[in-house]
Order: structure tokens, then sequence, then C-alpha cells
């Protein structure tokens, strides 16, 4: 048995891979201890993994009207600048506090190895200074280069620039040198010189970079080094779940409805967003799920209509006739795994990357970014979901996904490093 620290930060998309991997890891036989937000607190411990705070006030700027303009994308891009340029003030000092918290978990658990999200920027850090094996986990192609397509931070179609655009990616990592070296001085470690050495400092060794992603949605690379792993989805195991009342008697009552939620984005007026969601539905007669999401979407319950509090997706969607969604990593992964056509409505990131996958696969429509986003437009996305093709080939992928196991194998390569 080993003691393993998992540090990550974000959205629930962000912690839910990290919670599915630790509970694989706790069933191997190795002590456990999840490091992240403390909202998710209470979910790790359920889970029966122990927990370590790292400050959450990032998080709560997402909430903020300079967040919520810069997600949705109001004013155009130099709305989207501005807006980044408010959050930005105080980041660094904000960071710090996230590294001392991990550097406060790591002093606590004394961990044998460290697996961490590139949000988490303390971890190899601190696997130097530990001397332990460390993995850095992206949920998405973003810091390993490749010919093959852009990094995901964004909708770049670059072609022969493929492998630059990974370069902004690190050169973006540079801004926070100064805080890091100050953390390394204080773990007895050099200064860092580079800004590729923020996330991949080179006394950590050749250190693994795991992709959690599935070589079914997205092939492995030919020009990525050993080191470059995608081991395939980390998934929650399935777990008993009974629908709420209301909503059993609302699947029982009609066809298939039409799942709508944008998971954690936010929003600055979650009731015209709501009225245009339903307006949508109306226009392509569809009934509707809609989830509340930290936006917190109402609509007006109908016979065509309900709203529905934070619930698993893998209960959920397979019972859709469609999934429209954000574009996040971990809900693109799940509607993968349902075998049902999708509509991405990307807000930023690497959610416009995710919808162009759905594209490619074949299973998803046209993305609607949220920018452009009209209740018009999203009637006749949705109506784009109701095409036999895309369902077949939804169904053939999820039949493919159900084969693969992304958390043994990931276990496997963290027992084989310890």
């Amino acid at each position: 048995m080993a003691r393993l620290l998992l540090l990550t930060y974000g959205s629930r998309g962000d912690v839910e891979p990290f919670v599915a991997l630790g509970l694989a890891l706790r069933a191997a036989g190795h002590a456990v201890t999840l490091a992240t937000a403390p909202r998710f607190e209470g979910w790790a411990r359920e889970a029966g993994l122990a927990f370590a705070p790292i400050d959450g006030a990032s998080l709560d700027l997402i909430d903020s009207p300079a967040g919520q303009a810069m997600i949705e994308g109001t004013g155009g891009l130099l709305g989207r600048v501005a807006a980044g340029a408010r959050l930005s003030r105080g980041a660094g000092e904000l960071n710090a506090r996230m590294m001392a918290d991990a550097a406060a978990a790591a002093g606590a658990v004394r961990p044998e190895a460290l697996v961490f999200h590139p949000k988490a920027m303390a971890g190899g850090h601190l696997a130097e200074a530990l001397r332990v094996p460390a993995f850095l986990v992206t949920l998405q192609p973003l810091l390993e280069p490749t010919a093959a397509f852009s990094a995901s931070l964004g909708d770049m179609r670059l072609g022969a620039l493929n492998r630059a655009s990974y370069r902004l990616v690190s050169l973006s990592y540079a801004g926070f040198r100064g805080r890091v070296n100050a953390f390394r001085a204080g773990l007895g470690l050099p200064p860092i010189r580079r800004a590729a050495e923020v996330m991949r400092p080179p006394g950590a060794g050749e250190m693994p970079l795991l992709h959690a992603i599935s070589p079914k949605v997205l092939p492995r690379p030919a020009d990525w080094p050993a080191r470059a792993k995608m081991t395939g989805f980390w998934r929650l195991p399935p777990a008993p779940f009974e629908p709420p009342p209301e909503l059993a008697a609302f699947l029982a009552a009609g066809p298939p409805p039409v799942f709508v939620g944008f998971g954690s984005m936010p929003s600055r007026d979650p009731e015209g967003l709501g009225r245009l969601i339903a307006e949508a539905l109306a226009l392509a007669g569809r009934r509707g799920v809609v989830a509340r999401g930290w936006a917190g979407l109402e609509v007006a319950a109908s016979e065509n209509l309900l709203a529905l509090p934070p619930m698993p997706y893998a209960w959920l969607f397979p019972r859709m006739a469609a999934v429209v969604h954000h574009g996040g990593a971990g809900t693109t992964a799940e509607a993968f795994h349902a075998g049902v056509p999708q509509a991405v409505v990307p807000f930023f990131a690497d959610q416009p990357f995710w919808a162009a996958r759905t594209v490619a696969l074949g299973v998803g429509a046209p993305p609607l970014p949220r920018r452009r986003l009209t209740a018009a437009r999203l009637a006749d996305a949705i109506r784009a979901t109701d095409d036999p093709d895309k369902r077949d080939r939804a169904q053939a992928l999820a039949e493919a996904l159900s084969a693969e196991d992304g958390l043994a194998e990931t276990v496997c390569l963290i027992e084989a490093a310890l």
C-alpha cells in the first residue's frame, strides 16, 4: 500500500475524474488523499477519500461579473479581454495561497507519489522536493505538442502551425514563474528559468503526462514521445440511483426528451437564458429537461419541460433523445458513453475543441458558440440531432468505449512507477 496525493482544481469537471481515480486507487489498496477546493470536500469524503483543502477564492471569481463576462463572451473579443484583465489582478497572490495549501497537504500526507492537474501547478515542484514520482494529468490535449491537432484552448485550426499552438500555451505560464520560484525557494529548490518549467520542473525527471481521454475519441498522435500516455476516460463507477418522482413521471409521460445544461458555466442573466432554452425547445417541437447548473437556470415547468437539480449524467444521458451542453471535457465524455447525439454550445477554453470532435466523429450538430446563441439557432441545433445516422454512430462509439478501462490502465502506470 502506498500513500498517494491527488491535486486538482477547477469546476466539477476538473475534480470528478480525480475522484474516480482516487476510488480506483483505494480499491487497489492504496491510501488516497484528494486536495482541491473546499466546495468539493463533502463529495470527496462521501466517496471515502481523505481530503485536504486548497484555497477556493479563484473559483469564486467565476461567479463575479467579470468572470461571467469573460466566459459568456459578452462585449465581443475586446470585452472578453478586458474582463480577463480584471480577473488577472490578484491572480498571483491567489496562486501563491493555492501552492502553499498544496504544500501543507503534502506535508501532512507524506505521499509516495503525486498525481496533479495543471491548475494545481505546485505538483511537480513538490514531487521534486520530496523525490517521489509525479504524474501530470490533462483532460484535454494541452501540453504535449503534436502536428496532428492544435492545443485545445479555443477553436484553433492551424494546420501546419499546430505544434506552435502548444508553444503559446507554454508561454502563458511565464507570468507565474516569479511566484513559483518563491515557492521553490521555500522548498529549498533552485529557481526555474523557462516558462515550460512552471509545469514540468527539470528536477522532477521525465514526468509522465497522462491524457485522461479515449484514443477512440481522439487517436494518439504518432509524434508524441513515450512519456505522453492516452489512458482512456476516467469515470466514476456506476452507482444505484433512484430518480426523483417528478423526473420518473416526466420520462414515462412521453418520448425521450432533450437534455439542455451548461454545467459550471455562469450567466449574467440566468432567467433570460432559461426563457431562451424553453423557447428553443418549443420551436423544435421537443420535450426537454434543463439542468440548473452553476448559472441557476430556471424554466417554467410544464408537461413538456422540467428543470433538474444535479444528478448523475451516466444515468440520465442514455435516457435522452439528445444532449445539448457547453462542451466541457467531462460532460462530452459522458455524452459519448451514453450513445446519443450532441449539440454543443461552447463558451470558452477547450469547449470549441470538444465541439469540433463531436462533429468529426459524426455524432454532433454544428457547434453554436454561446455569443451567437438565440432561440432560433438553438432550435436548429436541436433539430440537427434528430438524425438516424448520428444516432447510429453515437451508439457504435458508446459500444466501443464500453470496452475501455482508463482507470485500470492508470492504476497500472502509477503502480509501476511506485
